[in-house]
């Protein structure tokens, strides 16, 4: 069992698959059509209970904690393979519960990991609903439509672009509002959500954020000096190195190329301020407007334009054969499935229709 309660209706599980024994929540019918619900960065499948239980009759939600979080088994991420860890993972689990063909939901981290998911088994996945994903080129270190790297060592991604004190905080399980700057609490009242939206669940979800696994091998990972600004470049253990552009590799490609190419639904908050063109955790924004000194302009780099990004490759997803939706929320930050859930809910269940 979970060590987060769960809504009525909701179940927890443990599954043994031969790469790592996965922590899942389950809702529906057992037989009915599987939804596979991936969760985001500081977060878990927690996250996503109200969203399950609002699933059309006849859908089974099924939603695990990603390696490293949560409470699925605590083994190592290797982040040179980059977000392929994740994706054998999941489709372990859905080989050892029997699944072979499946809807897929994204969030955030859980988002970016859906194009990469496509990449490896297109003829899986029987649509895609992307919500506030993280960029296909990865997170930090890149610029362009085209996802180029700012420098040739990446710098400005992987573990050394986390605060210090929020990993901190989150290692020692703060639920305080004590530092503005760094507790968990006040990150996720201020960026998950708009405010001033605060979820019913709030204590819930932050105990869900505060379950992830902290640790210079674990999150945010390890890091090296660059000669590069910001002056930190990628290590090779933990998700925020595995979310580097830099261990990305060619699954971009794979996902434009993908056939078959199921159906995609991309969701946005107008007001995302983890995921946009002009996001206050990645360093090109920190740079620009001076929070983080030395900053070497525009031309080297700018700010990543991680939505402009996410469209340029689902464009030439479309352009290939493929069909997506662009949603995009009024007056809503970085989880719409929480913030609108009823809007949220309609646009996914129409989706799911588009399989049947």
């Amino acid at each position: 069992m979970g060590s987060i309660p769960t809504l009525p209706g909701v179940t927890s599980q443990m599954i043994d698959t031969p790469r790592i024994t996965t922590h899942a929540l389950f809702s529906g019918p057992g037989d009915g059509t599987p939804v596979l619900f991936i969760h985001g960065n500081a977060s878990s499948s927690t996250y996503w209970e109200e969203t399950m239980l609002a699933l059309p009759p006849g859908f089974r939600a099924i939603a695990p904690d990603l390696r490293g979080y949560g409470d699925t088994e605590d083994k190592l991420l290797d982040a040179t393979r980059g977000l392929d860890e994740w994706v054998d993972d999941l489709l372990s689990l859905v080989d050892t519960l029997g699944i072979e063909r499946f809807h897929v939901v994204g969030h955030s981290l859980g988002g970016a990991i859906v194009f990469s998911l496509i990449a490896a088994a297109p003829a899986r996945v029987l649509t895609a609903t992307l919500a506030a994903p993280g960029s296909p080129y990865g997170f930090g270190g890149s610029k362009g439509l085209d996802g180029a790297p700012c420098y040739d060592d990446f710098a400005g991604s992987g573990g050394g672009v986390v605060n210090p004190e929020f990993a901190r905080l989150l290692g020692e399980g703060d639920r305080s509002t004590d530092n503005p700057q760094g507790s968990p609490r006040v990150v996720m009242n201020s960026f998950y959500w708009k405010p001033p939206f605060r979820p019913a669940r709030e204590e819930d979800l932050l105990s869900s954020l505060l379950s992830e696994k902290v640790g210079s091998d674990k999150y945010p990972g390890d890091f090296v000096a660059s000669a590069n600004w910001p002056g930190i470049a990628p290590g090779v253990l933990g998700p925020v190195n595995a979310m580097s552009p830099k261990y990305v590799g060619d699954s971009v490609q794979r996902f434009v190329a993908a056939s078959p190419k199921p159906p995609v639904l991309w969701v946005r908050g107008a007001d995302d301020q983890i995921v946009s063109d002009n996001s206050f955790f990645e360093f090109g924004t920190l740079g620009k407007f001076g929070i983080v000194p030395g900053w070497p302009g525009d031309e080297v780099y700018p700010q990543q334009p991680m939505v402009s990004q996410t469209r340029a490759v689902l464009e030439a997803y479309q352009a290939n054969g493929g069909w997506f939706s662009e949603q995009v929320f009024a007056d809503v930050g970085h989880t719409p499935y929480i913030e609108k859930p009823a809007e949220f809910n309609a646009l996914l269940a129409e989706h799911l229709a588009r399989a049947s």
